[in-house]
């Protein structure tokens, strides 16, 4: 059986005090934001004329409500810390990063494209599929970014 990751568990060799773990928690958080927004920022950047707007046209907006991205680009890093940086870090398998990013990927992109192509008359499976491989990807070189700068600044 899987049990849940505590990065409180593992994050070092010594018992982490509460500052060491909170600066352990904040470095892990900011090596997945940084990869994540940068190179989703960049995908959107050459999809969003070529994929998302030939296919939604009308339904999108001319300029985006930055407050739901925001608060998205804030969240999901958490969810890459928990279920797939953690845990990897708590067994020192870079294959475990890897894996679990591409997974929490696939499954939170997944529920947002296959709902989208369920209520959405414009939505389809091009990219569906487009979005979902893109969202694996994205969170697997996060998770694994992030990996590595842990094992690289504290050692873990």
């Amino acid at each position: 059986m899987i049990q849940p990751a505590s990065p409180v568990v593992r994050m070092g060799s010594a018992a982490p005090t509460e500052s060491s773990l909170m600066s352990k928690m904040l470095v892990a958080y900011v090596a997945v934001l940084v990869p994540f927004l940068s190179l989703d920022a960049i995908w959107l950047w050459l999809m969003g004329t070529a994929l998302y707007k030939p296919t939604l046209g009308d339904i999108l907006r001319t300029q985006p409500n930055l407050w739901p991205a925001a608060v998205f680009y804030g969240l999901y890093p958490i969810g890459l810390l928990v279920f797939a940086v953690w845990p990897a870090l708590e067994e020192g398998q870079l294959s475990r990063a890897i894996v679990l990013g591409l997974l929490f990927g696939f499954f939170t992109y997944a529920t947002y494209d296959l709902t989208n192509h369920t209520t959405l008359r414009n939505w389809t499976t091009t990219l569906t599929a487009a979005d979902m491989v893109w969202g694996s990807v994205l969170a697997g070189v996060s998770s694994t970014f992030s990996f590595f700068i842990m094992r690289r600044v504290f050692g873990i």
